[in-house]
């Protein structure tokens, strides 16, 4: 088992120990109660790592406490990722943000819009405005998961992915999403925001743009440089024992193990041909620590540099109009705007609990969470493996018991 981070008095960052110590004490209380199997929290202020938890279990059928370099699927914290990938690229001149996506995927110039019923048959119009990249990093691409019961766009969605077997390991990348480019938009590009497999066609147009595949591009440009010696689309055998189990609510709300090959994007303990740029990456809590210390430090972390202050200004930017908002997915439905590829806070006063303006970050469907605060130099970052929905809930609580700790009384 690796050893714990390095703690430091919560004093040293402007806290206070003891008000700190609640956070601990709701964490033992979520999976003493069995509302979680494991969970590992870490909170960093001024660099400096006040709170590191590991609470429960890596695999409660096995009876394996949670460990410090446990493996987890971080499924859409995947998403910050790739559009990072995407904006080295736009920042070496490959690329504009409002480039036609179809100047690098020809196939989606050929990708009609969802109109409306006539005759009980769904009308479809030419795309006005061509969808850009733009729109696909801020999710305004009129894309789709496929969850909505009720729209045509989306059940023809759902009919391709059965059909071509989206997100499938032995699925090809590009077949996916040249399957995806044959689908109708829900809505006129821009027009809307909806949380989709937008990020999932930004990882291609990293492959396509830098011609190389996704998973090395990442490997070689973001988690090597920053040291991210776990992360990536596949875990090897020597690091198989280190993988989380994945579970889900049963109807009395306790964990129900979900059979690795029956997971979302497949067992990742195979490799796999279709690496998703939306959620397919696994990492541990450590790696992707580091990653948010790169933003947070303005694109660089030890002398490794990624891009730029102004890049990470941009993409930690609302570009969603107010027209749009609020956004509704999950707990981020009040106070939250959308940058490129992030979450940003954009009206504390709306927000679930404590933020401050310009906070970024995102979540995964497993309940792995990130916030990042600039103007507190704030991190808080949890690492579990429960799909249900109502462990959203420490999603909320853990960060705002980090904030309420904060004390100017304490520096």
């Amino acid at each position: 088992m690796a050893s714990q981070m390095q703690t430091q008095p919560a004093e040293s960052a402007g806290m206070s120990s003891d008000r700190l110590a609640r956070a601990d004490a709701y964490l033992a209380r979520e999976v003493a109660e069995e509302r979680l199997p494991g969970i590992i929290a870490i909170a960093q202020r001024r660099g400096r790592i006040v709170h590191h938890a590991l609470h429960g279990m890596l695999d409660m059928e096995a009876r394996r406490g949670m460990q410090a370099d446990a493996i987890f699927r971080i499924y859409s914290m995947t998403k910050p990722v790739v559009s990072l990938a995407l904006m080295m690229l736009h920042d070496e001149g490959r690329l504009q943000l409002h480039d036609a996506v179809s100047r690098y995927i020809p196939s989606f110039a050929k990708t009609r819009v969802y109109s409306h019923i006539s005759e009980n048959q769904p009308s479809f119009v030419e795309q006005d405005p061509p969808m850009t990249v733009f729109h696909l990093l801020t999710h305004t691409a009129g894309l789709s998961y496929g969850g909505d019961p009720w729209h045509p766009a989306d059940k023809l969605f759902r009919e391709a992915a059965a059909k071509h077997g989206f997100f499938a390991r032995d699925t090809q990348l590009a077949d996916m999403v040249e399957a995806i480019a044959t689908l109708p938009l829900r809505t006129q590009p821009g027009s809307n925001w909806h949380y989709s497999v937008a990020s999932d066609v930004v990882g291609y147009l990293v492959q396509v743009i830098a011609d190389m595949p996704l998973e090395d591009f990442l490997r070689e440009r973001i988690f090597a440089p920053l040291g991210m010696v776990d992360t990536g689309f596949a875990i090897p055998p020597a690091k198989h024992s280190r993988l989380c189990a994945l579970y889900k609510s049963d109807q009395a709300g306790l964990p129900q193990r979900i059979d690795h090959a029956e997971a979302a994007n497949g067992d990742v303990r195979l490799p796999t041909t279709c690496p998703s740029g939306g959620g397919g990456l696994v990492s541990t809590a450590a790696d992707y620590l580091r990653f948010a210390n790169m933003l947070l430090n303005g694109g660089e972390l030890d002398g490794a540099r990624l891009v730029g202050p102004i890049t990470i200004e941009r993409m930690t930017s609302n570009a969603v109009p107010q027209s749009m908002l609020p956004l509704r997915i999950g707990i981020e439905r009040y106070g939250y705007g959308f940058g490129l590829g992030f979450r940003v806070m954009v009206d504390v006063g709306r927000a679930n609990g404590y933020s401050s303006i310009g906070e970024y970050g995102w979540s995964g469907a497993a309940n792995t969470h990130v916030v990042i605060d600039p103007r507190q130099e704030l991190i808080t970052l949890m690492m579990t493996q429960m799909w249900s929905a109502e462990p959203h809930r420490p999603r909320s609580i853990y960060p705002n018991l980090v904030y309420q700790a904060i004390d100017p009384d304490a520096s």
